[in-house]
């Protein structure tokens, strides 16, 4: 049989739809599934007044089901005479029949009285109303609300629930709602009840009442006929995930529309004007094929006007004065170099125990001056570009759009006269922003972004704000990604540890102390298990690695590299296994082994042939460590193999004699040293 669910609500908060929708039916799927049913398909639908569900092909009955309930021990349950102890008839009340009713149940651990009973399966109809209203208790909510009189809460008001199976009506009473067969169609150009077939007309019907049920199709067909719209215009839509995800969660029936603005506004820089379309009036901004913008823009209505120019002006109307903000914004703010500005950030608390923006800024400056010198770039732009980098906080244009941080203090500081390169900084000194975000292109905007991270992870490290749990408030985490993705991708031959303490070192008198680095180390080099594990890298690798405590992300990422390339190799495992063995011999020595391999101990053919191949090992590797090529070097450590399986076969490593045993011990430490100086093979 099939089911249907629809929660008919007024209009559901946009951003929390596709979150609301997806909850609600995973809810009813493990619902299904805890009930011993399992679905062909369950298919979603979410639209601004509507969460809905269509389970296809679902049994119409639960199986019949074989409860089993074990009892005392059988040599507990009778007595020497045979009859039933007071724990085999408690036992039997406590399954509401008699101890003559009870079966017995013979395991390797002896015999037990059992209670077993056959319980018919409950009808699929009769089980969905508790699973929805469980699948409704669950969805992420951060505020319920009520409505009339009634005591039902959800996050917004309902009106009316649909519960069916197949063709009928399942009687239930759903958040003080009785369940039916009527739907409502578009508020607008449908609003009648929509009287339901069944589970598979729901679309269709809906379809006919003006309303797109299904938040894919939706969201497709906007995508689609904005793109036409746009190519008709003679440009391009810019259309970020979100905003097209919020659009879609608007609008029952897209309705794409075109507007114009004056083309003065287009002196503005162009991310003020995208920044207030998206997120104030939710238009989508046109493009060149060069990336500029256009004069026009895309609005998406929820209903077909009968006189679409009466829309298209209210749409302009409401977009000029925020333009003209924008505008004057950005007239103003040009009156006053940004450099100037440096002064309002002493008023500007950065946190409390690490001082203001201005001076977080001086510490940036110094550090990214350190930076600059370790990589032979240019000091006085990282330093220029350290001091600039907060001054745009203090702008009108910033102040009104946030998220226009960086970006207009380029915009400035190239009005300004400032190097194109420190103007440039200044926007990528927040790259990465978020998660495959791109990195600065820039060397001055690669060092200033790194300072920036590692002023704050080291300040509030210092101060003992480290993340508890979910909470980061200060966005380490990210701040800490950011950093490994820096120097990692970026090709920076730089020591987290000797960075991290030129931080501490810019610290010392704001704190009073020189705060100490260690557990920041730890905590940014953690992430690194989340950094490979997103490129598909075992975490096993990655622990073989910071075994050795290194602390050059570059440098670590090389040797993982090469720890994964080596682990393709047939001789990979029985290595792997050999220097496990190794490790866990050499842990039970007691004192110090010789620091050489003495020739004239090796007995065996064996430990004679091992100890060649270690020694012409030595001498091969030793150049690719000092290139740091650790990939050739463990492809060539690989050819140990056959040497190192026959050891361990032919060679008794604790020999009785004293001089023997040690001088095999200092074979198989040397052995050792040449694989640990790439990786602990060990934990693999």
């Amino acid at each position: 049989m099939d089911l249907l669910v629809e929660i008919g609500t007024e209009e559901l908060p946009p951003k929390a739809l596709p979150t609301l929708s997806a909850a609600f039916t995973d809810g009813i799927s493990q619902g299904l599934q805890a009930a011993g049913l399992t679905p062909v398909e369950v298919i979603a639908y979410a639209a601004p007044r509507r969460l809905a569900v269509w389970v296809k092909e679902v049994a119409a009955q639960q199986a019949d089901q074989t409860i089993e309930k074990r009892g005392p021990a059988i040599k507990g349950a009778f007595d020497a005479e045979g009859k039933p102890t007071k724990a085999a008839e408690a036992f039997a009340a406590s399954c509401g029949v008699n101890v003559a009713d009870l079966g017995t149940l013979e395991t390797d651990k002896g015999a037990w009285l059992v209670f077993r009973q056959t319980q018919a399966g409950q009808a699929t109809p009769e089980l969905l109303p508790a699973i929805v209203e469980k699948a409704l208790a669950g969805l992420p909510i951060p505020k319920r609300m009520r409505w009339g009189a009634g005591t039902a809460e959800f996050v917004r008001p309902v009106h009316w629930i649909v519960m069916l199976a197949d063709n009928a009506v399942i009687d239930a009473e759903i958040l003080g709602i009785k369940t039916g067969r009527e739907s409502r169609g578009h508020r607008f150009h449908a609003p009648d009840a929509i009287t339901l077939n069944s589970p598979s007309d729901y679309a269709i019907q809906l379809g006919s009442a003006s309303v797109v049920a299904k938040f894919e199709a939706r969201r497709d067909m906007i995508k689609h006929k904005v793109e036409q719209l746009a190519k008709r215009l003679g440009g391009q839509a810019v259309m970020p995930e979100g905003l097209l995800d919020e659009v879609t969660a608007l609008v029952e029936w897209p309705v794409p529309v075109a507007g114009k603005f004056e083309e003065r506004f287009l002196d503005v820089p162009q991310e003020a004007l995208i920044s207030t379309m998206q997120d104030n009036q939710k238009y989508f901004a046109l493009v060149d094929a060069n990336g500029k913008l256009m004069s026009h823009f895309i609005t998406v209505a929820n209903i077909e006007s009968r006189d679409e120019i009466q829309v298209v002006q209210g749409n302009e109307r409401v977009i000029r004065p925020r333009f003209s903000d924008a505008e004057f914004f950005w007239t103003q703010d040009k009156k006053q170099p940004l450099a100037n500005r440096a002064e309002q950030l002493k008023s500007m608390v950065f946190q409390q125990k690490l001082g203001t923006l201005y001076d977080k800024s001086q510490r940036v400056a110094q550090l990214a001056a350190s930076i600059a010198q370790a990589l032979n770039a240019d000091q006085a732009l990282a330093t220029r570009a350290a001091e600039l980098g907060k001054c745009d906080l203090v702008t009108n244009m910033v102040f009104e759009f946030t998220e226009l941080q960086g970006i207009m203090g380029r915009y400035y500081a190239l009005h300004d006269g400032e190097p194109a390169e420190v103007a440039q900084a200044l926007d990528e000194q927040y790259m990465p922003r978020f998660a495959g975000d791109a990195l600065p292109s820039t060397t001055t905007g690669t060092i200033l972004a790194l300072a920036e991270r590692l002023d704050t992870l080291t300040g509030i490290f210092g101060i003992g704000q480290k993340p508890t749990g979910a909470k980061d408030p200060f966005g380490l985490r990210r701040a800490a990604l950011g950093v490994l993705r820096l120097l990692i991708e970026k090709q920076l031959p730089l020591d987290l540890a000797v960075l991290l303490d030129k931080a501490a070192d810019g610290l010392s008198a704001q704190l009073g102390s020189k705060p100490a680095t260690n557990e920041t180390l730890d905590y940014v080099l953690e992430r690194l298990k989340g950094y490979y594990q997103e490129q598909g890298i075992n975490g096993a690798l990655v622990d073989a690695v910071a075994a050795l405590k290194v602390s050059q992300p570059l440098d670590f990422d090389r040797r993982v590299k090469a720890v994964a390339a080596f682990r393709q190799l047939s001789a990979a495992e029985s290595l792997a296994a050999a220097n496990k063995r190794i490790s866990n011999i050499l842990k039970k020595v007691d004192g110090e082994l010789p620091a050489q391999v003495d020739a004239s101990l090796l007995q065996l053919p064996a430990e004679q042939a091992l100890a060649a191949a270690v020694q012409a090992q030595q001498a091969k590797v030793e150049p690719l460590f000092a290139q740091g090529d650790y990939e050739a070097a463990l492809l060539s450590l690989a050819e140990l193999r056959e040497p190192v399986d026959k050891f361990f076969d032919d060679v008794m490593v604790m020999a009785d004699d004293l001089a023997l045993r040690n001088n095999r011990l200092a074979l198989l430490n040397s052995l050792r040293s040449l694989f640990l100086r790439v990786a602990d093979l060990s934990v693999l």
